[in-house]
This record gives C-alpha cells, structure tokens and sequence, in this order.
C-alpha cells in the first residue's frame, strides 16, 4: 500500500508541477498535454524598458532637431506631419501584418492602405530631404533619427501586444512609468489602511 501511495504523489507532483509550467492535462480517454504558450512571446522587462527608451530618443531627437532647425514654418510643419503618417502608418501595418498571421479577419484593401500610407511617409521624407537645402550631416541626422523611431514604435506596439491577455488587459510591464506610479499609489494606499 506504501508503494501505491508513493507512486500515486509522484504523479500528482508531476501532474501539478506540468500544470505549473503551462501545460493542462485535458479530460479525454486518451491523455494528451496541451501547452500554454500565452508566457512564449511574452518580452522582458530590460527589452520593454530599451524599446521605450529607443522610442523616447528617436522621437525627442527628430522633433528637437526640427525644432532648432533653420527650416521656415510650413517646411517644419511638412516633415512634422510625415513624421506623424509614418509613425502612424508603421503601428498599424505592423498590427495588421500581425492580426493576418495569427488568423485574424484582415481585408487586402486595409493591408494595401496600410503598405501604401507607410511607404508615402518614407517616400516623402526621402523626397524632403533631398531637396532640401541642408548639410549632409544635417539629412543623416533626420533620417537616422526617423528610421530609430520607426524601428522603436514597431517594437513598442509589438511589445504591448505581446504583453495583453486574451481578455484584451495589457499588463502594465508594457508602460513602465505607469506601472511605477501605480504601485507606489498601491504601496501608499496600504500604508494609509
């Protein structure tokens, strides 16, 4: 009977310590295990922090310069709407490539809209650029600081994303400042009780 018993708990330690790690035991005749791979794509805290951080000094570092440029108003306004269709145009065709390949309903209008908005903006600036009566340094100023942004919204997205449940609940990891701030409400609401 001891020897049952033992046989009988390591089961059961084997059977949690599966459940733990992701997998679920269903309750069919034939038993198969089925992985949970909602924690597979999830990033790391360093990476969400680094994408956030690349995001904040693409975007400062464009706007900035454009600031302090010697442009006139209307040129400053032309590559600060590109900029803006870029980085709109770059979220949303990465989400629609997305939703495509994980089986989500995306018509081929909206994915052409989208490839079609995203290279007008690159097209444009490009176009700005080149025409524009700058140093050289100046232009490979802009255009290094447009493509860090880009690359640094796409992975953002990407990131936040991976980071939301199946409930649509994005876990706060994905908004580090917010996250911070509200657990120290959490932790001064406790004190308060």
């Amino acid at each position: 009977m001891l020897f049952i018993n033992s046989i009988y708990i390591t089961a059961v330690r084997y059977v949690s310590k599966a459940t733990r790690s992701g997998m679920a035991l269903t309750n069919n005749k034939d038993i198969t295990l089925k992985l949970d791979n909602t924690a597979l794509n999830k990033p790391s805290t360093a990476y969400v922090l680094a994408t956030w951080g690349a995001l904040l000094i693409g975007v400062s570092s464009y706007l900035i310069g454009l600031w302090n440029s010697t442009f006139q108003l209307n040129e400053k306004g032309f590559y600060f709407a590109v900029f803006l269709l870029a980085m709109f145009a770059a979220v949303t065709l990465q989400k629609t490539i997305r939703d495509k390949d994980e089986g989500l309903p995306v018509t081929q209008i909206f994915i052409g809209m989208c490839w079609m908005a995203f290279a007008s903006g690159i097209a444009l600036l490009v176009i700005g650029l080149i025409n524009a009566d700058i140093l050289l340094s100046e232009k490979g100023f802009y255009g290094i600081s447009f493509v860090l942004a880009l690359f640094a919204v796409i992975t953002v997205q990407k990131n936040t994303r991976d980071l939301t449940n199946e409930l649509g609940e994005t876990d706060p990891s994905a908004f580090p400042k917010s996250a911070q701030a509200i657990d120290a409400a959490l932790d001064a609401s406790e004190i308060i009780q």
